[in-house]
């Protein structure tokens, strides 16, 4: 019986083993919490401990970097010209849905590697917050501080919410926050 030994790409597989460790810790730590063994992440990504721990030195940089991702895409959302404010909140519950256990990390690990997160998020909010502000359908009285709380309370909720509840939660959530942050009628 052949098998065929594994070729080793050296330094040219980084960026693929990067991306390849990022996908497995987010579907790793959304099964098994964010306390789940990383030999189970380096097994799922199909590389070694070792490339894991050169891209990842430890628990945090593995979380921090599933979270960058995270924020690229809702920075997508944000530099779409039609993208509003109920798109944000619709993307981040489907976020967190699917990354419970990188919130619970967030919040019982403060680490000034996850400052920047906060930063580029409050931008995002910030620009769809103007743009709705400028087509009437949000009340000039909100503030982008208004929506990062709305979001954390929204991301705090799912997190504590049972999988099979969180949907209708998000959808609740939502709604609320819709219903605070619309203009007064006339």
């Amino acid at each position: 019986m052949s098998t065929k030994a594994k070729v080793n790409l050296g330094p040219s597989a980084g960026p693929a083993n990067r991306a390849a460790l990022i996908a497995a810790a987010r579907e790793v730590f959304a099964e098994s919490g964010f306390m789940a063994p990383l030999s189970s992440v380096a097994k799922l990504a199909g590389v070694g401990q070792g490339s894991l721990y050169r891209h990842f030195p430890d628990r945090i940089s593995l979380a921090v970097a599933v979270f960058d991702d995270n924020i690229t895409a809702l920075e997508q959302l944000g530099a779409a010209p039609d993208s509003t404010l109920v798109d944000l909140f619709d993307s981040v519950a489907e976020q967190v849905i699917a990354s419970t256990a990188l919130i619970d990390m967030i919040t019982s690990e403060r680490d000034e590697r996850t400052e920047h997160l906060a930063t580029r998020m409050t931008a995002v909010a910030a620009a769809l917050l103007d743009g709705d502000q400028e087509q009437g359908r949000i009340a000039h009285h909100v503030e982008a501080a208004d929506v990062m709380l709305a979001i954390s309370m929204l991301a705090m909720l799912l997190a504590r919410t049972p999988v099979s509840e969180r949907a209708d939660a998000a959808a609740r959530a939502r709604a609320i926050f819709r219903a605070a942050f619309i203009p007064p009628q006339t």
